[in-house]
């Protein structure tokens, strides 16, 4: 019994490092109207800054994905602790726009060394037997965290001083909490070798898994992306068409997506696999809808509506196909297929969120939010019609 407390405290505490880092990630959405005032920047520039943290993500995790399998999780974390930490002295320092690209770039190199590593040592320092348990936690830490970081800065920013400044103060003094926590626990890597043995990850489908990634990777990438527009460009929305300049108010929107999305992460268990996905893509289509409605009747309501059932059905959709696309797959591949999802689910934080930022210009952020809308829903609506025709062959 003393070694299952011991387990589980280990467990909760390495999962509250990976809420701390996740949260640094997601910090800056509330602020960049203030970014826009201060540098004088359009909507395509938000929208490229905010890509830059995708791409950094998508590159580590090709790079050096597997990192923490050689040298152990406790390094990587650590590198990845420094690589949020310097984010944060981007943005403290940042005299100008080259200051966000960087903050930007470190941030999402610390999201992706952290992706992998975290979640491994969530697991493997819960107790024996509670893998389901441990991946609820690991779960709910990182969309948890990715939730908190909007909260945060909106809460700082409306309700305190120096609005660009405290948010990362903050932040930067949890990340060295985070440290010395960090540094008193064990590593769960045994047998570790040399950096110089990592190699790239080579992304693979092999052909049994093929049916089902397409659909699964489409449902993945609309729920992202539909993250990645509430994350980048709703802030300047519901500044511009609904008069709502409360940071606190915008930051609590976009973090309801993302909690949400854990409670929908959580349902899979309930529904099944073979279920959530459709019902996913059908959740995101609601959450596409509802924003169509905001956008047109320039209504709070239904933007806050979009965010709890977009999240929602993001959840049960990229919970499902994680473990679809995880079911399908031979074990000696399966990391190389999941890197596969993870790579378009990031890129659909970035492509389509730059196509919102390239479109606003001539026709106005409602009217690219329109037409970003039609493709997603396009692109949902032919997975979850594919899903319906072919539902996947597990429940596991």
């Amino acid at each position: 019994m003393s070694g299952d407390r011991r387990g589980w405290r280990v467990c909760l505490l390495g999962g509250a490092v990976f809420a701390v880092c996740m949260t640094g990630t997601t910090l800056p959405t509330p602020l960049y109207p203030l970014y826009q005032e201060k540098f004088d920047f359009s909507e395509l520039t938000v929208t490229v800054v905010y890509a830059v943290y995708a791409f950094a993500v998508i590159g580590v995790l090709l790079l050096a994905g597997n990192a923490s399998d050689a040298v152990g999780r406790r390094p990587v974390l650590l590198w990845g602790l420094g690589c949020a930490a310097a984010s944060g002295v981007c943005f403290l320092c940042a005299t100008g726009l080259g200051w966000l690209y960087a903050g930007r770039l470190l941030s999402g190199l610390s999201a992706g060394l952290f992706t992998g590593a975290a979640t491994a040592y969530v697991m493997e320092s819960a107790p024996p037997g509670a893998g389901t348990r441990a991946t609820l936690v690991a779960t709910a830490v990182n969309m948890g965290g990715l939730g908190c970081g909007p909260l945060l800065a909106g809460l700082l920013a409306q309700y305190a001083a120096w609005p660009l400044y405290l948010p990362f103060a903050v932040h930067l003094a949890l990340v060295a909490c985070s440290v010395a926590v960090l540094l008193r626990l064990p590593e769960t890597v045994g047998r570790r070798r040399p950096l110089g043995t990592v190699r790239p990850q080579r992304p693979g489908v092999p052909s049994q898994v093929r049916p089902v990634f397409g659909a699964a990777a489409a449902a993945s990438f609309v729920g992202f992306a539909l993250f990645g527009v509430f994350t980048s460009v709703s802030p300047a929305f519901l500044a511009q068409s609904l008069d709502v300049t409360d940071r606190a108010v915008g930051g609590t929107v976009v973090a309801l997506a993302f909690f949400t999305s854990t409670g929908g992460q959580l349902a899979v268990g309930r529904v099944g696999v073979r279920r959530s996905l459709p019902l996913g893509c059908a959740g995101l289509l609601a959450g596409l809808a509802l924003l169509a409605g905001a956008l047109h009747w320039e209504l709070l309501t239904l933007v806050v509506l979009s965010a709890v059932v977009g999240g929602f059905g993001q959840g049960l959709a990229f919970r499902g196909a994680l473990s679809a696309v995880g079911g399908a797959s031979p074990a000696d591949r399966r990391a190389a297929v999941i890197s596969s999802l993870f790579v378009v689910a990031y890129a659909g934080i970035s492509v389509p969120v730059i196509g919102v930022g390239l479109l606003s210009r001539p026709m106005g952020l409602e009217g690219a939010g329109f037409v970003f809308i039609a493709c997603m829903g396009a692109l949902v609506v032919s997975a979850a019609g594919y899903l319906l025709r072919h539902p996947v062959a597990t429940d596991a």
